[in-house]
């Protein structure tokens, strides 16, 4: 587990969630670093953690089952209480999801961030409407691993809206920078 600080006091946890274990996804992913660097900027102290089986963590990939458990008991470590915020990347996203619909009865949530979305390979939970004004989605247009016609058709039943960064494909090569900025803006 990583935790990243922000320079003055904290305002909550963030935790996030990295990609596919499998495809070499790991807290160390550059969109996953992004992330935390756009929460500790916000003042918010990030926490990536690496999924079952990846790095030095016990257990072997279980399709997002004990993937949302490891999630959940990383949440339930670093931020048992107080402000929480939830992000994901890819993989990360669907099990970020999937941590949402486990905890919103539990606590508030008080910011979800989902980048590239991971809807054409796995059933990503939808977002309760209460918490869409909370919730950023952001997908690259030319997303070749995960379509943005499988986000739209995940986010289209909920009214959720999507934000589409025009050229850019599943990892955001070459636009990080603008990653960064727009997860900042959603926190401010």
């Amino acid at each position: 587990m990583a935790l990243d600080e922000p320079a003055a006091a904290s305002k909550g946890v963030a935790v996030i969630a990295h990609p596919h274990p499998l495809f070499g996804g790991t807290m160390d992913n550059k969109v996953v670093q992004t992330l935390a660097r756009a929460f500790t900027q916000c003042g918010w102290t990030a926490v990536r953690f690496n999924f079952r089986g990846v790095g030095g963590s016990e257990g072997s990939h279980d399709e997002g089952r004990g993937e949302l458990l490891d999630m959940l008991s990383v949440v339930r470590h670093a931020a048992p209480a107080g402000r929480l915020a939830l992000a994901g990347f890819s993989f990360g996203a669907f099990v970020t999801t999937h941590a949402l619909a486990a905890l919103e009865q539990e606590r508030e949530i008080d910011s979800l961030v989902l980048v590239g979305t991971a809807a054409s390979r796995f059933a990503v939970a939808p977002v309760p409407s209460q918490a869409h004004a909370k919730t950023l989605v952001i997908h690259g247009e030319s997303d070749d691993t995960v379509p943005l016609a499988n986000v739209l058709d995940w986010a289209r039943p909920q009214f959720l809206p999507v934000m589409v960064v025009p050229g850019v494909g599943h990892f955001f090569h070459g636009q990080l920078p603008l990653l960064k900025s727009l997860v900042v803006r959603h926190l401010s």
